[in-house]
C-alpha cells in the first residue's frame, strides 16, 4: 500500500487544475478519441475499484478522519484492492471537489455534516433521517455505503470552571451571556449553517468574537484551557474533553444532527469486493472504539496507520 500526504497548497493546485476545461468532473485526463476505439495494443486504464484499478482514499484535515482513512485503506488492501492515500486534504468544501474531479475516490464522512453541506435547510436530526436526506441530495456520481454506529458530533464545549461560574449545562444556558464570550472553532464553523449562524438562528446567541482555530487540533484545546476562548467547537470523540474535565453543553434543540461515520465513494470505484470491505469496517466501528483509538493517536502520539492496522487485524 502506498501512502501519500499532500500539503493543502499542493492539493488546491491539483483541484483547480482538475476543475478546468469544463469536462466530466470524474474525467481522469484521458484523451478524447471522438468515439473511436482505442488503437490496437493500447491498454485502457481500469476504473477505480476494477481489478487492477487503484482507489485513492482521502482524508479531511484532522486526526480522526486521517485515522479512519487509514482504516479504510488497510481493509481494502487486505481485500486485495490496490489502494493509496491522500491525507490531510482540508475541509469538506475542498475534498468534495476532489471526489467530483477524480483526485480521490473515497473518504470517511459524517452524515450530519454532509447532509447539512448538501442541504442547508435540513431539519431532521435522527441517524436514519439524516442519512436519507444526505442520499437524496448527493451528487449522482457519489454513493454512501453502510453507516457505522460510531458517531462523532460537533459540540460546544467549555471548561468546568466556566460551566460552574455561569451555570451552564446546555447551549440554551448561554442566552444573555454569549455576548461577553469568545467562541473558538475551525474556520468553516463561522459560516456553516450548524455553526455561528445556527447558534444565532436556533438559540439566539451572538458571541463577542469568533476566533478561527484549526479543526481537531490541539490548538483549540490549548486556547480553551488558557482562556483565549471561552467556548469551543470540539468533536465529541476528542480525548481532550475527558482529560481536561471539559463540559460538553447539551444541545436541546438538536442544532448538531446525528454524525455517523460513513464511507463516501465515487460510484465508479464501487464493486462487490470494495463494498463488502468497507461495510465490514462500518459494522465494526463504534463510538467507544473510535474514542479509544483517538486516545492512542492524539494523547499517546501513535501513528494513525499503526492504530488503523491493529483495528483491522483485531476486528475484520
Amino acid at each position: 500500500m502506498r501512502r501519500t500526504s499532500l500539503t493543502a497548497l499542493t492539493l488546491t493546485t491539483v483541484l483547480l487544475a482538475g476543475c478546468g476545461g469544463g469536462g466530466d468532473p470524474l474525467d481522469t485526463g484521458s484523451e478524447d478519441t471522438g468515439g473511436d476505439s482505442p488503437a490496437a495494443g493500447t491498454a485502457t486504464a481500469p476504473a477505480p475499484g476494477d481489478e487492477g484499478g487503484e482507489i485513492v482514499v482521502g482524508s479531511a484535515n484532522f486526526p480522526e478522519n486521517e485515522l479512519l482513512a487509514e482504516i479504510y485503506a488497510a481493509a481494502l488492501s487486505d481485500a486485495g484492492v490496490d489502494v493509496s492515500t491522500t491525507l490531510n486534504i482540508g475541509s469538506r468544501e475542498t475534498y468534495m471537489a476532489g471526489l467530483e474531479d477524480g483526485s480521490i475516490d473515497l473518504i470517511p464522512e459524517y452524515t450530519g455534516g454532509l447532509a447539512t453541506y448538501l442541504n442547508p435547510e435540513i431539519t431532521v436530526t435522527s441517524s436514519e433521517d439524516v442519512l436519507a436526506d444526505a442520499k437524496e441530495h448527493l451528487p449522482d456520481s457519489l454513493q454512501l455505503l453502510d453507516i457505522s454506529q460510531a458517531e462523532d458530533k460537533d459540540a460546544l464545549v467549555v471548561t468546568s470552571e466556566t460551566a460552574e461560574e455561569l451555570g451552564l449545562t446546555s447551549i440554551a444556558d448561554l442566552e444573555g451571556k454569549a455576548g461577553d464570550l469568545v467562541l473558538g472553532g475551525p474556520p468553516e464553523f463561522e459560516t456553516r449553517p450548524n455553526g455561528v449562524e445556527g447558534l444565532k438562528k436556533v438559540y439566539g446567541l451572538e458571541f463577542k468574537q469568533f476566533r478561527s482555530l484549526a479543526a481537531g487540533s490541539n490548538l483549540t484545546v490549548q486556547a480553551l484551557k488558557n482562556g483565549q476562548v471561552d467556548a469551543a467547537n470540539i468533536f465529541t470523540t476528542d480525548p481532550a474533553i475527558e482529560e481536561n474535565d471539559f463540559v460538553v453543553l447539551d444541545d436541546p434543540e438538536s442544532l448538531f444532527a446525528a454524525q455517523n461515520v460513513v464511507p463516501l465513494i465515487t460510484k465508479d470505484a464501487v464493486n462487490p469486493t470494495v463494498e463488502e470491505a468497507l461495510n465490514a469496517v462500518s459494522a465494526a466501528l463504534t463510538t467507544e472504539n473510535l474514542t479509544q483509538m483517538m486516545v492512542q493517536v492524539v494523547s499517546e502520539g501513535q501513528d494513525p496507520a499503526d492504530v488503523a492496522r491493529q483495528f483491522v487485524d483485531d476486528n475484520l
